[in-house]
């Protein structure tokens, strides 16, 4: 019994002593993080001692579609030497990686560090389309991944913050008028969705801010303040609509047909604009008759006053001047 005791403290020893990798496929390295090495592979094998060499290994490994090598071999690049003069290339090919990989989020996220840190790079028009392309997937509807692994979830806000980010980092780049654009688009399809209701406030700021950053360029400043005219309706067509909504829509509306009278989209909008008027009147025609009911006559004949003022047009015009006629007769009448 205590021969054997003595035994297992040797092989116990022995072990500490001399200790060997385990092959286990998950590998920690300080600096490097976790990777994945294949029970029997040579776990150094895509490791090398200098820069130029080890994003040779990367750039052979992409090349050849192996997309978990490239990755791994590229991130060490920027971990191991971040300022050496490879270091901007190898971020570009995490960046890439990810995306052929199929994770677009990861891929932007990437994109977007090597913008901000390397704003000069050659390649900046490439970089800048394809993070593009990515926040478009997600426009369309491309799910986000809960905790980067399950893709689980829709989300315009996270969208508009990507295609904010692209402006942000290329105010001026060919996609950006459309992305400021986009931002707009996506804070109006939340409700589309089904998750909260559309933020029109937001939408039209976006909108607005297109319009005056690229003034000089009709064809975007035309369609934002149209945009924002057609969010402003959607707006005043909701439940929780206010009459000063509208007012907003026909004021976008006449400016866009003021600046751009040979837009094709000129009739459209002043159907839209009548149709905002009728609808004022009709607004301006109720709450008159609310306050009628309970005997508020001066507020009454204010809103009734209103109504052939914002829509001489409507059927709702005759109807009130009749009842500020009434109104006037009941206020003149001597009191019993």
């Amino acid at each position: 019994m205590h021969s054997r005791f003595i035994r297992l403290v040797l092989i116990a020893v022995c072990l500490l002593a001399f200790p060997s990798r385990s092959p286990a496929p998950l590998i920690y390295r300080p600096g490097e993080g976790w990777t994945y090495e294949p029970v029997g592979a040579e776990g150094g094998r895509w490791q090398r001692p200098r820069a130029k060499e080890q994003m040779e290994v990367a750039q052979l490994a992409f090349d050849r579609k192996d997309y978990s090598v490239s990755l791994k071999a590229a991130r060490r690049v920027v971990l191991v030497w971040p300022l050496s003069d490879y270091a901007p290339q190898a971020q570009y090919l995490v960046a890439r990686s990810y995306e052929a990989k199929g994770d677009a989020e990861k891929a932007f996220k990437e994109y977007q560090k090597l913008l901000e840190k390397q704003p000069k790079i050659a390649n900046f028009g490439e970089i800048r389309r394809r993070q593009f392309e990515i926040a478009n997937l997600f426009l369309a509807g491309k799910r986000f991944k809960l905790w980067g692994t399950l893709p689980l979830y829709r989300s315009m806000e996270r969208t508009a913050r990507m295609y904010a980010d692209i402006v942000k980092t290329g105010p001026y780049s060919d996609v950006a008028p459309q992305a400021q654009l986009n931002i707009g688009t996506a804070r109006e399809k939340e409700k589309a969705l089904g998750f909260r209701a559309p933020d029109y406030t937001a939408a039209v700021a976006a909108y607005d801010l297109a319009a005056d950053r690229y003034h000089d360029q009709p064809q975007v400043a035309s369609e934002a303040i149209y945009r924002a005219g057609l969010a402003y309706e959607k707006q005043a067509q909701s439940p929780d609509r206010d009459q000063g909504t509208a007012g907003q829509a026909i004021a976008k509306f006449t400016d866009f047909m003021a600046l751009y009278p040979n837009d094709p989209r000129v009739p459209h909008a002043q159907q839209t604009i009548a149709m905002l008027k009728g609808e004022q009147a009709r607004g301006y025609f109720e709450i008159a008759q609310f306050y009628e009911k309970r005997h508020l006559w001066n507020a009454a004949r204010i809103y009734y006053n209103e109504v052939p003022l914002r829509d001489p047009n409507s059927p709702y015009a005759p109807k009130a001047l009749q009842r500020l006629d009434q109104l006037k007769q009941r206020l003149q009448a001597p009191a019993k």
